[in-house]
């Protein structure tokens, strides 16, 4: 069975950095994208980030390029995402997702499963 274990959130100030973990347990890790999503409040759920483990290839929403950085660590089965000079605007519930049917994607609406959670917050 597929599961997802996210880790690293919290408080931070603004231009803070954290560092998200997501350990995958129960799929074959290279055949599946892997992605990071955030959901604010009053918001829709968006994607942050994905990375495809087959070749590495990644993709980032256009408000985190250059400060957010997914990466991953295939003989551990966990993905990362770092994330620096963070802003108040990315205080969101932080979720790993995986989908079985494409690469890489950006759209929660593809992800097969997903991880409970983890708050991020950022104050200014």
């Amino acid at each position: 069975e597929v599961q997802l274990v996210e880790s690293g959130g919290g408080l931070v100030q603004a231009g803070g950095s954290l560092r998200l973990s997501c350990a995958a347990s129960g799929f074959t890790f290279d055949d599946y994208a892997i992605g990071w999503f955030r959901q604010a409040p009053g918001k829709e759920r968006e994607g942050v980030a994905c990375i495809s483990s087959s070749d590495g290839s990644t993709y980032y929403a256009d408000s985190v390029k250059g400060r957010f950085t997914i990466s991953s660590d295939n003989a551990k089965n966990t993905v990362y995402l770092q994330m620096n000079s963070l802003k108040p605007e990315d205080t969101a519930v932080y979720y790993c997702g995986v989908a079985t049917d494409v690469l890489a994607t950006m759209s929660p609406r593809s992800v097969d499963y997903w991880g409970e959670g983890t708050l991020v917050t950022v104050s200014s």
